[in-house]
Formats: C-alpha cells, structure tokens, sequence
C-alpha cells in the first residue's frame, strides 16, 4: 500500500461552514490527520444546515466538507479546554481557522502564541475581508459576491444582479489556502521554518475573475452582466434548441468555420461582419439569430452530438442528475463510498498516480475521535 502524500501531517482545524472545512478536507484526502474542534453541544453550524439530510439525519451540507476528520469538543472560552487546544497544536503541523480577525488572539490562540510554542507551525487563517480594514465584516459567501463584483457580472441582465448557484468564492478561499498551506509546508520542508498563510474571500474573488477584474485594472473596463453570454468571445453562449437550451463555445476561427459548415451557412465564415472574433462580438446579435434559427430545427442533444463530432465545443444544459450520469460515462470520478457513511461522499477531483485521495472515514459525529 502506497503512502498518503500527507502521511503523519497533523491539522488541528478550528474553521467552521465551509472554506475553511473544505481545505482540511482535501488535507485529509490525502493523508492529513485532521482534528476537528467543535463548540459543546452544537458543533459547526452546517450540522443543521438543511435539508436535505442523509439517512441519518445529518445534513448533507456538512458531510460535504468534512469526511476524514476527527471532532474535538473544546470550549474555548474555558482555560482549561485553551489549555487542551495548546496541547493538540503543540503535536500538530498546521492550525487552519476562519474567525474574524482577532478572535483567535483573545482566546491565547493567535499566531505570534502558537508559534512560540512551536516554531516550525504553519497557521492558515481565512478570513472575509482581511485583517485590517475590513475585520470588522462579516464574511458571508453572499455578501462577498455582491459587494466583490460578481454579481454586478451575472444575471440575465445589468438590472438582475444575481448570485452563483454555490458559495464559490469559499470553495475558490479553500484552494487557495489549501495551495497557501503546501507552499508553506514546502518552504519548511527546505528550512525548518514555519510561517503564517492568510487569505480572504474578497481577494479571491478579485484575483478569481481573471480577465473581467484584468479588463478593469488594465483598461478602465467596467463589465455587465449578459446573461450566458461572453464579453470577449461570440459566439459563446447558450441557444435555444427546438427541446431544450445547449450551450456553443466556439473559441476560434477555426471552430467557428466548422460551426458554419455543419448548420450549411458556409457563407458566414465569408461574411465580412464574421471573419474574426472581435468582428463577431461587434456583430453578436446579427450572428446569433441566424444561428438560433437553425438551432431550433433540432433539440440538444441532436446539436450536441453532431456538433461535437464535427469538433464543435457543445453541450445540453444538463441538471445535476445529468451531470453526474454525464462524467460517469466519461469514466469520471464521481460518488464514492466512505466506511461508516450511510451515503456516498462525492470524489475527490485530484488525481495522483502514487499518492490517491483516500476515503477512510466519514464524516464524524460531534466529538467522535473515531
């Protein structure tokens, strides 16, 4: 049997919801003991977030992010169980936590303590807006995504701001502290030295939308929302069939002469409105009814095959049902089963030839050492 690429790390996780429960999580996939500590009586908030539920009544938001975990119950405004927390991060490699700013501090928990107690500590603190200006705020998915710009971006319209259908900017916080903890870890590996990783979700998310955040910064560009459409790329987008709505990524001159060829409008790729990109973002409209009308001849997944087969980018609007069953086809990782869990944990998505994700425990009940 292969070694955990994690093996013998140990996480003493404080973080609760999600971006921080995430990251310990992909820790303990692959080989991190990770030791979570829980409030007395009502642990993360997320054991009640439902429904749904799973077999047992435990909602499945939690078992989301917290397979391969152990649960600690520590009262930490008592010393005695601050005294216990010491002791745990005394024997631990990384501290993870997603307080507000200073929370950590009051309880005798913050960095510059639990580095004199162990120098070669990696802490991880994930926080809403960061640890100066904006500590004070509280750090809910929702509010980031609305005052961080990414709402003001989607929607069917400027005038329909409307939130991602996930918390994705924890999930994108969680990867990147999770990248943030094994840069830390390597530096130690080449030193010795430990070191104090912070990330925010306000600064993902900046960073996290790419070229609409690099089109301001570099040049004055205030994007919208337009719906399924791409600010730079057309076309780009979801159409209606005569069934159901496909989505069409033609992402090149190439694809979109053989789009052109396929629907029998040769002439498009010709048409002097069509002939680069940035002709046929000017052009948008024009462009995406003629293809609509040809769409709506056939449903979805008539497009989608011959589509795909003629090397076109092109998909159904599949629910979630339909996509598990479409990676699945694909030969995807996608349900697993965990030892005492009554219901599949969803797979890991990194893939390792030596070192796999491992499933040996579900998620844990409040306080259960397993």
């Amino acid at each position: 049997m292969n070694t955990a690429a994690l093996d013998g790390i140990v996480v003493v996780d404080f973080s609760r919801v999600l971006a921080g429960p995430y990251a310990t999580m992909m820790l303990g996939d692959f080989g991190a003991d990770v030791i979570k500590i829980e409030r007395p009586r009502i642990g993360d908030d997320t054991r009640e977030w439902g429904p749904p539920y799973d077999v047992d009544g435990v909602a499945t938001y939690f078992n989301s992010v917290n397979r391969n975990k152990r649960s600690m119950v520590l009262d930490l405004t008592d010393p005695a169980d601050v005294a216990r927390a010491r002791d745990l991060v005394a024997g631990a490699d990384i501290v993870v936590e997603n307080f507000r700013p200073g929370t950590m501090e009051k309880l005798g928990l913050g960095y510059d303590t639990l580095r004199d107690l162990k120098p070669d500590l990696i802490y991880c603190a994930i926080t809403g807006f960061g640890r100066d200006g904006g500590a004070d705020l509280p750090g809910y998915d929702l509010l980031v995504q609305a005052v961080g710009g990414l709402m003001s971006i989607t929607g069917p319209s400027p005038d329909e701001p409307t939130k991602v259908g996930v918390a994705v900017i924890d999930v994108l916080a969680a990867m990147h502290a999770l990248t943030g903890v094994l840069l830390a870890l390597t530096h130690r590996d080449h030193t010795g030295e430990g070191q104090r990783v912070d990330t925010n979700l306000l600064s993902v998310l900046l960073s996290s939308m790419v070229n609409q955040a690099a089109g301001f910064v570099g040049a004055g560009s205030i994007p919208v929302a337009m719906g399924n459409r791409h600010p730079s790329i057309a076309p780009y987008q979801t159409f209606s069939t005569a069934d159901r709505p496909m989505a069409v990524a033609v992402g090149n001159d190439k694809q979109f002469n053989l789009l052109a060829g396929l629907l029998e409008l040769d002439w498009l790729a010709h048409d002097e409105r069509f002939v680069s990109n940035a002709l046929r973002v000017r052009n948008r409209d024009a462009l995406c009814d003629i293809l609509e009308a040809v769409f709506k001849v056939h449903g979805a997944d008539h497009w989608y095959e011959a589509l795909t087969a003629a090397g076109v980018p092109a998909g159904p609007i599949n629910n979630i049902s339909e996509a598990f069953a479409f990676a699945d086809r694909l030969g995807l990782p996608t349900a697993v089963s965990v030892p005492g869990t009554p219901t599949a944990q969803v797979a890991n998505p990194i893939s390792m030839s030596v070192t796999p994700a491992t499933y040996r425990s579900g998620p844990p009940r409040l306080g259960a050492q397993i």
